[in-house]
């Protein structure tokens, strides 16, 4: 059997699953689960796509998870704690689990840009937003939300554009 990935063959998922209003900038965001269409398990690879004015996600950190991205064409902002930098085709960035400076990616540029993102698949994984009132226990679903007290989110739905 072939290995070649056919990425046209591959349906994109699009928008997000996080509940309102947090949901707003991440609706046009587009990934590819390249590692889901390879079979992997243990990590997983996406080539996501941000038009203008997209985000990849809310800012966030990962208890048990890294995450290692390379921007495949065009320009992002990464935002963190350490301020705002821009990455553009060629560049990367590693973010290691346990390390609280939230991080996303912020498309701010006028064209679309292409990210390859890799990151582990831990069942124990948990993530915390620490700029909204927002946390993904670990163990939970891909839609599983809950508000920093444990309460959970209710209305969890993919949104898109």
């Amino acid at each position: 059997m072939a290995k070649r990935i056919d990425v046209s063959g591959q349906v994109p998922t699009i928008g997000t699953l996080y509940p309102p209003p947090f949901d707003e900038p991440c609706r046009a965001r587009e990934r590819i689960k390249l590692g889901d269409a390879a079979g992997l398990t243990q990590y997983g690879v996406n080539m996501l796509r941000l038009p203008p004015g997209a985000w990849s996600s809310q800012r966030h950190w990962h208890t048990e998870q890294d995450e290692f991205i390379f921007v495949v064409s065009g320009e992002v902002t990464l935002v963190s704690d350490a301020g705002d930098e821009i990455l553009r085709a060629g560049d990367s960035a590693g973010f290691k689990a346990g390390d609280r400076n939230g991080h996303c990616l912020q498309n701010r540029s006028s064209a679309e840009a292409a990210v390859l993102e890799v990151g582990t698949r831990l069942k124990n994984d948990a993530a915390y937003y620490p700029d909204i009132d927002m946390v993904a226990p670990p163990g939970g679903q891909p839609a599983a939300y809950t508000h920093r007290d444990g309460t959970p989110y209710t209305d969890l739905k993919r949104r898109g554009p």
